[in-house]
């Protein structure tokens, strides 16, 4: 389908000619001669939106002259000139958790458009969707060469409606391809194989356009891409099937804040190190709702693999994105990753002609800045529950000892001076905290601390050769020495792609893994999303739970949110692959790395880190053989085909879906089922109750988990109503396509406090009797009785991932408004996407300011009538005791498109209604 520009002819359209081919691209230079303004140092980042300005630049309809100024503007007022624009990305990347409640949203609308009066073959992709699933893989085998094929097998045979669901999809939709199971992660194959960095389409006029290849993704982690200088972050699905449908992304100017990379890793560090230090840095910089872009001398050190694991992580320090700009290292990876040729000099001289080029006089203006040498990093982990809890390696035992004293309620005093074992400051009743207990029926103990889980996981790192083959060579040298990992430690081995596998056996590296048991258990993402599966012996988790262990994990992911890994881990560390091999042998989060033997060869020779950790130069040695340009072209040569199974699939060929009434997988939501023709109104909202007071960042994981949930849960007993057994009950996350499991899910993660209870974990609340009850039940019933609900929260609210369940739902438990000290940006889009109201306490008040307890009724007036953007409404807030008062909230409802979204109910209603109308 060709891509339709704003225009037919323009002052700043060019042509390029590379290879002997013709390209017409749009010029920021020629906008600079035609008057426009200038646009010379503003970062590559930022180039990427303004040319998308000039490609669409309609006249005002969308996009206007005003807001190509406006990017000259911004340079000259330091980096900042907050205009709201309309975006159009190139293509949507889906993942298989968030996609199928995508696809069925996009079912349910071609049965609410036809309703309407409408034609179903509206809605289809006008902009390229790729779908990889990704995310249905769970570690129920480890340990053993049968485990891959175990692990695949159960996943068809839990999957097979979901999967059948996508295909039907893939025929359905135009614009529309499936990656199967078992191929990879959809980061790691975006990054690998689907981005060109420039992309090409033909346009209305039938001319080869060149453009800067761009992204939205159903997924946080889009944002990795950023790493080979192509633009994306992550949506809710609800924002992405808007973007797909043709609605351009309602955003502002972001500001841009440079981070300067200077100098080189030293010896012994790892980009995981790296990445890490940048979180922790960035995060207390505060950058949410902005582009970081990296730049600097020490970029000419940074393989494309380091930057891409970086860019990876922009969810974690908060970012919209984590931006690389195109040079020579981009080049080389496009080509060592099996680009064709005639690509990669397209890329080169669109970059150098257009302006994205970092050359070594590379030095923009920006919002803001801040610096690290690479050569300070040192080996670290983070945890025990967010990614920016920075632990240099030395300090990592004597931090967890204070994990464990703060849980059991004990005092950690600064000025402690008892030295102990343990190399640090540590209050004697911390390390007296430490409880340790026999398994019973076994030859081992487990005690506060134990390391349970050690997983190889995740895009961030397992796209990542030099990490990768790092790992692969501490095995083998711990392996040679005689070493293996703790027995109680589940261990796995999850790459994000089929070539990892590929160059790990080239290297005979995975011969070495599997001894240690990091054997294949699925191309996937596995534990990082909290497909970890159960551990390697009930009686662990038995002797964990009946002795309310700190039992512990530890991953090479980019996740360590509460409740997320494991029901049965309470403190999860992310770590550099290496590491996670290192913890498997040592087993323990009180060994102390650095300093203490992680293990005893057969001859009972302690032995240490140092004695198993490689060198760069080995490293280097090892990808530069085995990482090959064939490897690439060989396992995506067929990257849509998928195994036997996948092409086994059987689905009908229809326009619209035949729901199948039975199905516990796949229902036909709400949204749009007797939608009126005509928008409504926003009104103001009246007698509230409260649903949950919530804390500080309140993750989606905390609002929407992914994992697996109990019988005794809302949604396990609505699935064993219908026979479900729960061996069969999967994850939350797989079951994302029937909402009436979502809604039964929402607040209910096994760590979330609402604090409306006393010391109580779990999806609870207080019903209308004043009653403990869970928050589902007390959702139902508020509604029926025609009740209004508000959620209350702390600072950073919806943290995590781009999940649109979690706003979804937000909206099916009858929650009306959530009010909170600041949001994350993508959850504030999804909650104004899904019809709900967000609101900015200001003035300082706050929860605890307010004295909150939940019995109170809430009010919010000034939304009914001429409701503007980022408006100051008042609320009144009756208490138990008919005592009242009045404070004012900020609405972060940001643009005007979104005041049409809550008119409409929802984004998707917006859409649909204005194709119906077409």
């Amino acid at each position: 389908m060709p891509i339709e520009t704003g225009q037919d002819t323009s002052k700043t359209r060019r042509s390029l000619n590379v290879g002997g081919k013709s390209y017409a691209y749009y010029s920021i230079p020629a906008a600079t001669e035609a008057g426009l303004g200038d646009f010379s140092r503003l970062p590559a980042a930022l180039k990427v939106v303004l040319e998308n300005m000039l490609r669409f630049e309609d006249g005002g309809r969308t996009v206007s002259i005003e807001d190509i100024r406006a990017f000259a503007e911004w340079a000259t007022l330091g980096g900042k000139n907050p205009r709201e624009i309309a975006y159009r990305p190139a293509r949507v990347l889906m993942q298989d958790f968030t996609g199928v409640p995508a696809v069925v949203d996009l079912a349910a609308m071609r049965d609410g458009i036809k309703s309407l009066g409408g034609d179903a073959q509206k809605i289809n992709p006008l902009n390229p969707v790729d779908l990889v699933i990704d995310h249905s893989v769970m570690i129920d085998d480890f340990g053993n060469p049968r485990a891959f094929q175990r692990n695949v097998d159960l996943e068809y045979e839990r999957n097979m409606e979901r999967y059948q669901f996508l295909k039907w999809g893939q025929n359905a939709f135009n614009n529309f391809r499936v990656v199967p199971p078992g191929t990879g992660i959809c980061h790691q194959v975006n990054l690998e194989y689907l981005a060109q960095t420039v992309w090409t389409d033909t346009d209305q006029n039938g001319e080869t356009v060149a453009y800067p290849d761009t992204l939205v993704g159903t997924d946080s982690h889009t944002t990795m891409v950023n790493g080979l200088a192509v633009l994306g972050w992550g949506v809710g699905g609800i924002e992405a099937e808007a973007a797909m449908l043709g609605q351009p992304v309602s955003m502002l100017i972001p500001e841009v804040v440079g981070f300067k990379l200077t100098g080189k890793m030293v010896e012994g560090t790892t980009a995981t190190d790296l990445v890490l230090k940048v979180v922790a840095m960035l995060r207390k910089k505060g950058v949410v709702g902005k582009f970081v872009e990296f730049y600097g001398d020490g970029l000419d050190h940074l393989p494309l693999a380091d930057r891409a694991t970086i860019a990876n992580m922009a969810p974690e320090y908060g970012a919209t994105c984590g931006f690389f700009p195109i040079d020579n290292e981009t080049l080389r990876y496009l080509r060592n990753t099996g680009r064709d040729e005639d690509r990669i000099a397209l890329v080169e001289a669109y970059a150098r002609e257009n302006g994205f080029w970092r050359g070594a006089d590379y030095e923009p203006v920006y919002t803001d800045t801040l610096h690290l040498d690479m050569g300070d990093i040192v080996p670290a982990i983070s945890g025990p529950k967010r990614p920016q809890d920075y632990l240099p390696l030395t300090d990592s035992a004597r931090a967890f000892y204070k994990v464990v004293a703060e849980y059991r309620g004990i005092d950690v005093s600064p000025d402690a001076n008892d030295m102990g074992a343990e190399g640090g400051a540590i209050v004697a009743p911390a390390r007296d905290a430490r409880r340790t207990v026999e398994v019973e029926g076994k030859d081992y103990t487990i005690r506060d601390g134990s390391v349970v889980i050690a997983a190889i996981t995740s895009c961030t790192n397992t796209s990542n050769p030099y990490v990768m083959i790092g790992a692969g060579l501490v095995a083998r040298k711990a392996r040679e020495l005689g070493l293996n990992r703790k027995p109680r430690v589940k261990t796995s081995l999850a790459p994000g792609s089929q070539v990892v596998a590929e160059y790990l056996e080239a290297a005979g590296l995975q011969e070495d893994l599997d001894a240690i048991g990091f054997n294949l258990v699925g191309f996937g993402c596995t534990t990082c999303i909290g497909n970890s599966g159960p551990l390697g012996d009930p009686a662990i988790s038995k002797a964990i739970a009946d002795n309310d262990l700190v039992a512990t994990a530890v991953l090479s992911g980019n996740r360590n949110f509460e409740g997320r890994i494991s029901p049965d881990v309470r403190a999860n560390f992310l770590a550099s692959p290496p590491l996670v091999v290192a913890y498997a042998i040592a087993g323990d989060l009180n060994v102390n790395l650095t300093r203490d033997p992680i293990g005893q060869t057969p001859e009972g020779r302690d032995v240490y880190l140092k004695d198993i950790w490689p060198t760069n130069q080995e490293i280097a040695d090892l990808v530069h053989r085995t990482v090959t340009r064939e490897a690439f072209q060989s396992k995506y040569a067929d990257v849509f085909k998928g195994d036997e199974r996948w092409q086994a699939v059987e689905v009908t060929d229809s326009e619209t879906y035949d729901w199948p009434a039975t199905s516990t997988y796949i229902q036909n939501p709400p949204y749009f089922q007797g939608m009126a023709k005509e928008a409504g109104e926003i009104t103001d909202i009246k007698g509230a109750r409260v649903l949950a007071i919530l804390g500080d960042m309140i993750t989606t994981d905390h609002i929407s988990p992914a994992g697996s949930f109990k019988p005794t849960t809302p949604a396990g007993q609505y699935l064993t109503e219908r026979q479900v057994a729960p061996k069969d009950f999967n994850s939350y996350g797989s079951r994302r396509g029937n909402h009436e499991v979502m809604m039964r899910g929402t607040f209910a993660n096994i760590r979330i406090r609402n604090e409306m209870l006393d010391g109580v974990e779990g999806g609870y609340t207080k019903g209308p009797n004043g009653e403990q009850t869970t928050i589902f039940d007390a959702s139902m019933k508020y509604q029926q009785a025609g009740i209004p609900l508000v959620i209350f929260g702390g600072i950073e609210y919806g943290a995590g991932s781009s999940r649109d369940w979690a706003a979804k739902g937000t909206n099916l438990l009858g929650v009306k408004a959530v009010i909170a000290e600041s949001f994350e940006r993508i959850h504030r889009s999804n909650l104004v996407g899904m019809g709900v109201i967000p609101f900015e306490f200001t003035g300082g008040d706050n929860r605890k300011t307010l004295n909150l307890k939940g019995d109170e009724v809430v009010s919010i007036d000034g939304l009914a009538g001429d409701f503007k953007p980022l408006s100051l409404v008042p609320c009144t807030i009756r208490y138990a005791d008919g005592s009242e008062e009045v404070i004012q909230l900020k609405a972060r409802v940001d643009t005007e498109v979104e005041i049409e979204y809550l008119e409409n109910g929802g984004v998707l209603h917006y859409v649909l209604r204005n194709l119906a109308k077409a």
